[in-house]
């Protein structure tokens, strides 16, 4: 049972809430400010319309969601000194530095850059204009990059010193930055970001088509967004792969919970589902494939698989929300490969626009992206517990002196806040999306003069009426 009593637990929660709204917008901007530079280049190569007119429409929607990026990440920096302050004395050597290069090289190319892409095609010329895209885009790949970097550092901590004052100190920034489950985290992230992305595209692009499919705009999106799910999915699946076989050799405590491997064993089974059991150490209701857990984590069927009864019990952590969370995570990455090849599938028979169960299936699945990334968010950080700097310090000793009613009120305040500021931003990027469909130029302009041409013979009907009558 979670202790509501306890500062420690109500500061985890409010850290927890926190980041999970905040992870939300990131995670769309970084594929969304990619998208939007892809679909600026392919204007300026071929001038066809129909890109300018994709670039137009998600450009609002961008700078919605990438203002409440940057707003939601700001309580965080506050969280470190009032509810983690022990942590940022002993870390900050190291984080403090990583986050300020995040600062420096990411988010001020961003926001340097981000008015003259949001207004000024008008004013600068088409190149500079896409050059302008180009560098937002990459500013916020350079914000993953640090974020990540610090992420990483805390679950496989490498070229540090610990000095007499008990802090981390830096020996080789090259170690630090690059740290042994850096690589592997970064490209896992990356790629999510730009599935997640893709699936709200394709999702949009589902939801007008399901109204009319024959809106060319409509068409392109959809097509591109489903184009890059069958692309990526499969990507993402195999760099999923190479992170857990590098995170089964760095943090075993954590595979071993997400597997639900209490013991260890060879030829180990893979558990598909069932009820985590941390009184008994066994899996309740296990529904489980022979061999396969052995050989998903080796590439041997035949392995031995450390489990958790070569840890101290202190030292696990929450195996049913890291086993469920995990399922969650893959589960859906399965169900967006499917989507992809369901793409294909029937791209290939000429149905892209007119199979009315791709259409369901990719509007469905449209905002699942988040779910998996809140999931894989929640499967790493849970499975570093009970430490914040893995192995080196536990989250108990990492807390700030603060009692329980004072962290209470600014979970509550902060719960209340994000609600209502974020819920009602995220109600008008829905809106923004679902209300009208992108239109090119073109077809708008032809729209209006059918209307001012249709208003024209109205009134000459009534002239004629009126010159009758008298």
């Amino acid at each position: 049972m979670i202790d509501l009593t306890d500062p420690i637990v109500l500061a985890r929660l409010q850290f927890a809430f926190t980041i999970s709204f905040h992870i939300i917008f990131p995670a769309t901007s970084i594929g969304l400010a990619s998208f939007l530079a892809f679909v600026h280049w392919r204007w300026l190569r071929t001038g066809e319309e129909i890109f300018l007119t994709l670039f137009d429409y998600w450009i609002k929607p961008f700078a919605v969601v990438f203002g409440m990026g940057v707003v939601s990440g700001l309580m965080m920096s506050y969280e470190f000194g009032t509810n983690w302050s022990v942590f940022s004395d002993k870390a900050g050597p190291v984080i403090g530095p990583l986050m300020g290069y995040e600062v420096m090289t990411a988010f001020f190319v961003e926001a340097g850059f981000l008015g003259v892409m949001l207004f000024g095609r008008d004013r600068v010329g088409p190149r500079l204009h896409f050059f302008a895209s180009f560098m937002v885009a990459a500013g916020t790949l350079a914000s993953a990059f640090w974020i990540l970097s610090v992420n990483s550092w805390m679950q496989t901590p490498a070229g540090y010193a610990i000095n007499e004052a008990g802090q981390f100190v830096p020996e080789d920034w090259f170690e630090i930055v690059f740290n042994p489950s850096f690589p592997y985290r970064l490209v896992h992230m990356v790629f999510a970001a730009y599935l997640t992305t893709a699936l709200v595209i394709a999702g949009t692009g589902a939801f007008h088509l399901l109204r009319n499919n024959e809106n060319q705009p409509v068409r392109k999106m959809f097509s591109m967004a489903l184009w890059f799910i069958a692309i990526i999915a499969p990507l993402q699946i195999l760099a999923g792969d190479q992170h857990g076989l590098n995170t089964y050799e760095h943090q075993p405590a954590k595979v071993a919970a997400l597997e639900g491997h209490f013991k260890t064993r060879s030829a180990a089974p893979e558990y598909l589902f069932g009820w985590p059991n941390m009184d008994t150490g066994e899996i309740d209701y296990a529904v489980s494939i022979p061999y396969l857990g052995s050989w998903i984590l080796t590439h041997d069927f035949h392995a031995e698989i450390i489990g958790l009864d070569q840890f101290d019990r202190q030292d696990w952590p929450n195996v049913p929300i890291l086993f469920w969370s995990f399922r969650i995570m893959v589960g859906l990455g399965l169900l967006f490969f499917c989507l992809g090849l369901m793409g294909l599938v029937q791209r290939f028979r000429g149905r892209l626009y007119d199979s009315r169960l791709l259409a369901v299936s990719a509007l469905l699945l449209g905002p699942t992206g988040y779910v998996a990334v809140l999931c894989g968010w929640i499967t790493t950080e849970v499975g570093r517990q009970p430490y914040t700097i893995y192995g080196l310090l536990r989250t108990v000793d990492s807390a700030s002196p603060v009692a329980a009613p004072a962290v209470a009120t600014s979970l509550i305040a902060i719960v209340l806040v994000y609600l209502f500021i974020f819920g009602l931003g995220t109600v008008y990027v829905l809106r923004l999306l679902a209300q009208m469909p992108p239109d090119s130029p073109a077809q708008l302009s032809r729209s209006l003069l059918d209307q001012g041409g249709r208003r024209a013979v109205k009134i000459l009907k009534l002239l004629k009426i009126s010159r009758g009558a008298r």
